[in-house]
């Protein structure tokens, strides 16, 4: 059973969303889908819902441009195990020393609503215009393949044994490319791993027709991101919530809240632009 009187009850004072935010976070979310090989993402009144269709994440609620009114109302409205709100907050500065205070300023938000969600690590999304760039060798003592599937560029470097070493995926979108899952074994971090991946999906994605690339970085991350050019958009909230074992799983693919919300939210949005 889904909540939609928090929904209707905040509906009345949403502000206008700008459209500079939605559409960068729109274009992120578009190559995420392909990289995740998710559902199309649903355009809603907050923004989008995508049916991820895992237990641990069964759908994703993205707010392109959130404040207290939303977010709350979202939270409420969707309040069953298997959620995550991705939030984007365009006026939180993305200085390194406050990468957390999205993050604080969505649970504050959240108040009693705020029971049973817990937050994920805090996040940055972040642009590179791509260029063209031969792809680097993997260091002595690695090898690296990568390969393309399905409108994603994988690739893998493992020790020269076979062990895993490092990570990461690149959703295409036209000329949008998603970073994505970028991971380095503890065991092999400070060997220019991450680097070696980052530089690889970024020469692969102008070379298939991406011209910008996009993701969501976490603090330790994005100091790799930044010394290979990438630039801080926005701050990121998110959020999941889980079952009775403390982690997010169970449930179904949700249709239900969309369709209660765009009822409570049809009145008062009446006139405004739909996000698209």
């Amino acid at each position: 059973m889904y909540n939609s009187l928090s929904w209707q009850r905040f509906a009345g004072a949403l502000p206008p969303r700008p459209a500079g935010p939605t559409s960068l976070v729109r274009a992120w979310v578009d190559g995420w889908v392909v990289s995740r090989a998710t559902a199309d993402p649903v355009a809603e009144p907050w923004g989008w819902s995508i049916a991820v269709g895992v237990p641990d994440q069964v759908t994703r609620h993205v707010v392109p441009s959130g404040n207290e009114q939303i977010v709350r109302a979202l939270a409420e409205a969707v309040a069953v195990p298997g959620q995550c709100l991705k939030v984007s907050l365009p006026d939180v500065a993305v200085t390194v020393d406050r990468l957390g205070a999205a993050q604080e300023m969505v649970g504050a938000w959240l108040g009693a609503a705020g029971t049973g969600w817990s937050p994920a690590l805090p996040g940055v999304l972040m642009a590179l215009p791509l260029m063209c760039a031969s792809a680097p060798a993997a260091p002595v003592g690695y090898r690296q393949r990568t390969w393309v599937r399905a409108d994603v560029v994988h690739t893998l470097v493992t020790t020269a044994g076979g062990a895993f070493a490092a990570r990461g995926q690149l959703g295409l979108c036209g000329r949008i490319a998603v970073a994505d899952q970028i991971l380095t074994d503890p065991a092999h971090r400070r060997r220019g791993l991450g680097s070696l991946v980052m530089r690889t999906l970024q020469a692969a994605g102008y070379r298939l027709g991406a011209r910008t690339g996009l993701l969501d970085a976490t603090l330790a991350g994005r100091r790799l991101y930044e010394s290979l050019g990438w630039q801080a958009c926005c701050a990121m909230a998110t959020l999941t919530r889980g079952g009775s074992s403390g982690t997010c799983g169970g449930g179904w693919p949700v249709r239900e809240p969309a369709a209660a919300v765009r009822a409570g939210l049809r009145t008062a949005s009446a006139g405004r632009e739909p996000v698209d």
